[in-house]
């Protein structure tokens, strides 16, 4: 929750142009793939298999690509159920010609998408595992930014790289270096807690061992944002490569609920700093747990956060008219837990504006589009909103997307890593 002024903000963050060996390697890969194999089309369809295409030989000349729209499907049993990520090739199709076509299937929006069921699944066995750790507690400033308890990072398998807790890399083992998050005492604010979520997905993406041979230590670095800046992080540092800047969730809204899968966000205050009450909650750093059809859909139809962005203002409008008194956890109770002995207290007056404030978070969006928030855990976003108006009643908030390279740099990589894995056990 608490974010520092050094903390991100919805701008481009400084990109070093320092490129990593491993980088350079893997955009060669990318680059037709010739560097992997000069057979490389099994690997790649293998890859592509994976991921959840089908290919169905036919007797025909034609090769029909049918991709369908798994972006918009639950998972990837329900896209395959549906007819989606389907290849029709001709059984003769010669070997050059399958190389264009894989080729193209990996640089086709709808691998993105399949990718993007993968990277869900990563996202919440990451999440579901860090929430569960009743040691990953949350910590203001007053303890250092990042607080390993008694025993010290290095026994959690961390080194610092900063002063104050403000900077740690994995002392060894990546895989280790989470594990301290996933079982260990550690604590740390919610900005954190999202760089070890994004970690934490990729290292249930690829595997403990992938996880530790795809990147080097100085690549997975923890601390405030700023800090992550001046490091090779794969998040926010010079191995970050290329950025998506969907801060409105414009594009990730057109694509679909599986463009969502693991992207980092925040809810941050409206107004100055000067409104604040509780500067432990002026911001949530969130990754996209899950989005349900009817969120998507809204999201679809209200291209993307503005619309909402303007409906927290009207509901921050509407809380402002309440009652005076506010017990604790008023607005969470009322609105989120529906305390049906709170609810009956109020006057008439509240009572109708109560049934406003009802109709607005009756939104599929305010309750499907479900996020994780360290030390909250997963609530869809009216929870957040419902919360802050009791944390900081005097700014409404908004809620944004960061910047993030899942889909560009972190897709790459994880391509040229499962095609070097292929070709190094082919005979």
């Amino acid at each position: 929750m608490r974010t520092s002024p050094d903390a991100q903000a919805p701008l481009a963050p400084r990109v070093r142009p320092r490129t990593s060996w491993r980088l350079i390697a893997t955009l060669a890969l990318l680059v037709g793939t010739r560097v992997v194999a000069a057979d490389a089309p099994d690997c790649k369809t293998r890859l592509l298999e994976s991921l959840g295409w089908r290919f169905i030989p036919t007797p025909t000349q034609q090769v029909s690509i049918e991709a369908g729209t798994p972006c918009g499907r639950a998972d990837l049993a329900q896209a395959q159920a549906a007819g989606d990520l389907v290849v029709r090739l001709p059984r003769a199709l010669k070997s050059d010609a399958r190389s264009r076509l894989v080729d193209e299937l990996l640089h086709h929006p709808a691998t993105h998408c399949a990718y993007g069921f993968k990277l869900g699944d990563a996202t919440r066995r990451a999440v579901d595992k860090l929430a569960a750790n009743r040691g990953y507690k949350f910590s203001g400033l007053q303890m250092g930014w990042i607080g390993f308890g008694p025993t010290g990072a290095r026994r959690d398998g961390w080194e610092p790289v900063a002063s104050f807790g403000r900077g740690y890399r994995p002392l060894a083992s990546n895989s280790r270096a989470i594990d301290a998050f996933y079982q260990g005492h550690v604590r740390a604010e919610c900005g954190v807690g999202r760089q070890i979520a994004q970690y934490a997905t990729q290292a249930e993406l690829y595997g403990r061992e992938g996880f530790d041979a795809e990147f080097d230590a100085d690549e997975i670095v923890i601390g405030t944002f700023n800090r992550l800046h001046d490091t090779r992080s794969i998040l926010l540092g010079s191995s970050a490569g290329e950025f998506t800047r969907d801060g409105l969730a414009v594009e990730a809204s057109r694509a679909g609920r599986q463009a969502f899968m693991g992207l980092p966000g925040f809810i941050f205050h409206v107004f100055d700093r000067s409104k604040l009450d509780d500067l432990n909650n002026q911001a949530e750093n969130f990754v996209v747990y899950d989005v349900d059809a009817d969120a998507a859909a809204a999201l679809r139809d209200h291209g993307g956060f503005e619309h909402y962005n303007e409906r927290n203002q009207a509901i921050w409008a509407l809380a402002k008219s309440m009652p005076v008194y506010r017990p604790k956890r008023y607005f969470e109770r009322l609105l989120f837990e529906r305390d049906a002995e709170l609810r009956a207290s109020l006057p008439p007056a509240a009572q109708a504006t109560l049934a406003q404030l009802d109709a607005e978070l009756a939104d599929p969006f305010y309750r499907g589009f479900r996020v994780y928030v360290h030390r909250q855990g997963v609530k869809p976003v009216g929870f957040h909103i419902a919360r802050l108006l009791d944390r900081n009643p005097r700014t409404p908030f908004r809620i944004e997307l960061a910047l993030h390279n899942l889909h560009t740099t972190l897709f790459d990589r994880y391509v040229a890593h499962a095609l070097r894995d292929c070709t190094a056990a082919a005979p």
